[in-house]
């Protein structure tokens, strides 16, 4: 992992998307001139633009919002119980970073990341994230139980996410099964649950999530589905401190009620936020197609499939991939 470095340093400073001398960004950091323009070329070569005008000095093109553990925290004052978070300048993966780290089962972390290296999706997928513009996380998170009572629990975070959305001013998002969040039909998010612990308990689930916010064009031609995100609905700088903190809220809400009631408490939601509930879909099984109607999912999270002979079958996240029918 790599933690807080003069490149962030500098992007802190450049973030209001004004001029800035180089002469007085070496000042304020206490690094050489030549370190700045080393620092900013290597911003540059992540996407992001930065302007350089002889007399004027550096700029961004677009204000940004640094992630800082400082700003989440304050923002999440309010909490009962204490979250440990931190904010990474880049890690091969915020959920393997949880993972590797984390040897006494705590009994809650949050890993965020500017650059994800190694950043894992659904069914073996590689998870592109422009570096410094989107939301990177990974939340750790000790229950009783051993995993077979989580079941669920992954779709009970989607309805969290809905909600951290929501209150951000994001309307209209909603869920596809299993771990997904589409706007306008597109991928905004995903979630990606890792399990670790005995069957009797206790268990540490990390929750990856992958949201966003603003892809660059490099970054757009590497992904291979329709994709969505939020600076394409919400105007001017995105607040992802704001928003992850909203994120953050709602997931540790979800994740003290699941302990308690499971996952039944969110399968009516989920249902209503399913964009094909009652919809016709193709499932592939590996090599198989089948098609159906959508009619809910079960209490265990699995997906529940009228096919064509009028039977209700259930299919568990693991086996299936789910593709609207044309």
């Amino acid at each position: 992992m790599v933690g807080m470095s003069t490149r962030h340093a500098l992007l802190t400073l450049l973030a209001d998307g004004a001029f800035h001398s180089g002469t007085d960004l070496g000042i304020q950091l206490g690094v050489t001139r030549a370190a700045i323009n080393k620092a900013v070329q290597a911003l540059q070569l992540t996407g992001l633009e930065i302007h350089c005008i002889p007399g004027r000095g550096y700029r961004l093109l677009e204000s940004l919002d640094p992630l800082s553990t400082d700003r989440i925290t304050g923002l999440l004052a309010s909490r009962d119980q204490a979250l440990e978070i931190e904010v990474l300048e880049s890690t091969a993966s915020t959920s393997q970073e949880l993972i590797d780290s984390d040897r006494e089962f705590r009994p809650c972390r949050i890993c965020l990341a500017e650059v994800q290296l190694a950043g894992r999706g659904r069914r073996g997928r590689h998870w592109v994230a422009s570096p410094y513009q989107n939301i990177v996380m990974s939340m750790s998170w000790t229950f009783e139980t051993g995993p077979a009572g989580l079941a669920g629990l992954s779709l009970a975070a989607g309805t969290a996410v809905i909600k951290a959305l929501e209150k951000f001013g994001v309307q209209g998002a909603g869920l596809k099964w299993p771990n997904d969040i589409l706007l306008q039909g597109r991928k905004l998010a995903g979630l990606l649950v890792d399990l670790r612990g005995e069957a009797a308990g206790p268990a540490l689930v990390v929750l990856g999530l992958g949201l966003n916010v603003a892809i660059s064009e490099a970054d757009a031609d590497r992904i291979d589905q329709p994709w969505a995100m939020l600076r394409e609905v919400l105007p001017g700088p995105i607040e992802r401190n704001r928003l992850a903190a909203l994120l953050i809220d709602e997931l540790a809400d979800t994740f003290q009620q699941f302990a308690k009631q499971g996952f039944e408490p969110y399968r009516e939601e989920w249902e209503r936020l399913h964009v094909y509930q009652n919809c016709p879909v193709h499932l592939d099984l590996g090599e198989t197609r089948m098609s159906g109607t959508v009619v809910g999912i079960d209490s265990h999270g699995n997906l529940r499939l009228r096919d064509t002979r009028g039977q209700v079958r259930a299919f568990h996240s693991g086996e299936v991939s789910l593709r609207a029918a044309s």
